[in-house]
């Protein structure tokens, strides 16, 4: 049996600390979470589920969903192992969402907008039949009630599942965000990690304004593939929201903590609020309440339980 700090090993209560895929630091799981998955280590933003995204940028109780109803279907009947339409069951059961976008109006401190937001939990936030459609309407809402767009894209890409349709959807949401920009309303795209594939090719890199979390993995492509088509080393970032902010792809990195304070801000510009008002700082990661982090679990050497020290043996 193993020892720990806390005595045998199965005396330890369970899901207390969650490892960083970044740096390998050891995170205790209750202030991770109120940090709202960033690492307090090196910084490094985890994937953030929509629902959890959502509390923390919109004001509290303002957030409507719609379009609640819409279900993809399997029109091609695709069968990976697992048909398509059982996958799809499945994933609604375990993620309790109908499919990987979450929309609806809601406010941001006091700014009203569209608000849509992707669901990496659900299919790797894959694009389909339904994630076109809702943005679609978010955009055509939007355009009725004269209210900006806000959308945070965190993708896979294309669902393969769904073959020529998903692929449609990236015609189908620039058209929208299109008309949008026509109608005289902005659009805001919030690139979180990751954001590859179809979404990045389409509508979360065509709105008026891109903003990206720090060190968030966004492409078309991967790397590795990349790699090995071109046969060459790419460069030190490459892909990385640093990297692209360099280049001009992006137009600016803000942490998770700031991102509400920073929508707010863009958002009044662009609908002609006071913009100084808007920024007073409410972080939504502030000081968090002091945690009483227990003492991380070290192996002891050998493997082997403790030993007593044993009396010096006289002469």
């Amino acid at each position: 049996m193993a020892w720990t700090r806390f005595g045998k090993k199965k005396d330890m209560p369970g899901n207390l600390w969650t490892k960083c895929e970044s740096c390998g630091a050891l995170l205790f799981r209750k202030e991770f979470e109120q940090r709202h998955r960033v690492c307090g280590t090196c910084g490094y933003h985890f994937t953030l589920p929509a629902r959890e995204r959502i509390a923390i940028t919109v004001d509290p109780g303002s957030f409507a969903e719609m379009w609640t109803g819409l279900l993809a279907e399997d029109v091609l009947a695709f069968n990976d192992r697992v048909p398509y339409g059982e996958k799809l069951a499945q994933t609604r059961q375990k993620t309790g969402e109908d499919d990987a976008l979450v929309a609806g109006a809601a406010a941001v401190k006091g700014i009203p907008c569209a608000l849509g937001v992707m669901n990496f939990q659900f299919l790797g936030g894959s694009m389909g039949m339904v994630v076109g459609e809702k943005i679609a309407l978010l955009c055509e809402h939007a355009q009725a009630q004269r209210l900006p767009v806000v959308l945070v894209a965190c993708s896979g890409g294309a669902r393969m599942h769904e073959g020529a349709v998903s692929l449609m959807q990236m015609a189908k949401t620039c058209s929208a965000l299109t008309r949008l920009h026509r109608a005289g309303l902005p659009s805001i795209s919030v690139l979180t990690h990751p954001t590859t594939g179809g979404v990045t090719a389409s509508f979360a890199s065509v709105c008026d304004l891109l903003i990206a979390e720090p060190g968030a993995l966004i492409g078309f492509a991967g790397p590795r593939v990349i790699a090995t088509t071109i046969k060459k080393e790419l460069p030190k970032g490459f892909q990385r929201a640093e990297f692209l902010l360099e280049k001009g792809q992006v137009d600016r990195i803000v942490p998770r903590a700031q991102m509400r304070d920073e929508l707010a801000r863009l958002l009044a510009y662009a609908t002609g609020r006071d913009p100084v008002a808007a920024f007073a700082p409410q972080p939504v990661a502030a000081e968090p309440e002091p945690v009483a982090v227990p003492a991380a679990p070290e192996p002891p050497p050998g493997g082997k339980g403790r030993r007593r020290a044993r009396p010096p043996k006289d002469g």
